[in-house]
């Protein structure tokens, strides 16, 4: 009833573990699995090892989250190593990052044997140089996509940043260059205030805000995108509850990460979300995922 195949991919539900969140060894990818994700996305990884922020790197609010992590990754050489003689018995995303189009397309072309797919961060908000900055521009977004759909027969994701006047306009660029999917959407752009400190609490000043308050304008951001792309979109945002998750089934996602969840409840928000998606189709008449996904598009 869960179960789905996306870019070829199959997978035993449609709750993927999102970038960023415990994800940094080959054993916690395996755990999310076990713990009921149905594939996993890794930390996402440049051509240079790279520290990240000094603390603070991250602010809890009642609402969601608030980071600046600087993209901390070991660098290709050193997760390839990590990662060597690892079997997986469901899909890896390995998510990669560069200051140009060129520089995704050496980190596809030396991490295909890890990758059973690539999600391409053209949207971290909080790293100079990288993501966002790139990301902003459909123009950008062809130019990185094409490069890396010409070193790389492996599935490509785009993972497209809200902070834009249209993101629909990032992902049929992303599309017309070859795209299989998008993921959509990476954090908003976001600051706290340390009222008694007088300053903003992130080392960065300003980061990414994930969480359940942000799920709204993820949703219209993958309606809007459904609307008018014809390749799979994997929604991201707020995610929390098996409800959430029905939400952005209906508005044309075909699959979902969860990320902020896991970092505040927990490995078990999969199995929960799981279960509650599979009680809703099962109340509601539907035999399978797939029935159900874009519904809303449809009124």
């Amino acid at each position: 009833m869960l179960d789905i195949e996306i870019l070829g991919l199959k997978m035993k539900n449609p709750l993927i573990l999102a970038s960023g969140v415990v994800d940094m060894t080959p054993e916690l990818l395996k755990r999310a699995h076990r713990e009921g994700a149905g594939a996993v996305v890794t930390k996402s990884i440049g051509k240079e090892p790279r520290k990240g922020y000094e603390n603070p790197t991250i602010v809890e609010l009642p609402y969601g989250l608030i980071n600046a992590m600087g993209l901390p990754n070991p660098g290709w050489e050193a997760f390839l190593e990590e990662f060597k003689g690892e079997k997986f018995d469901f899909p890896v995303i390995v998510s990669i990052f560069g200051g140009a189009p060129e520089e995704f397309a050496f980190l596809a072309e030396k991490l295909q044997e890890v990758a059973d797919a690539f999600e391409l961060n053209l949207s971290c908000p909080h790293a100079k140089g990288y993501g966002m900055e790139i990301g902003q521009d459909p123009n950008n977004v062809y130019e990185v996509v094409k490069a890396v759909k010409d070193v790389t027969d492996k599935p490509i994701i785009a993972k497209l940043t809200p902070n834009t006047n249209d993101i629909t306009k990032l992902g049929l660029a992303a599309e017309k260059a070859g795209a299989d999917a998008v993921s959509a959407i990476n954090t908003l752009k976001a600051i706290a205030i340390d009222i008694y400190a007088k300053r903003p609490i992130l080392n960065n000043k300003i980061g990414g805000y994930s969480g359940p308050g942000i799920k709204p304008i993820a949703l219209r951001a993958v309606y809007d995108l459904a609307r008018v792309l014809d390749i799979p979109i994997i929604g991201i945002g707020g995610i929390t509850t098996w409800q959430d998750a029905v939400e952005f089934l209906l508005a044309g996602a075909s699959a979902l990460q969860i990320g902020t969840a896991v970092y505040l409840r927990g490995f078990s928000v999969f199995k929960e979300i799981a279960q509650g998606i599979e009680n809703y189709l099962r109340e509601e008449g539907f035999k399978s995922v797939h029935e159900i996904v874009g519904l809303a598009l449809k009124v």
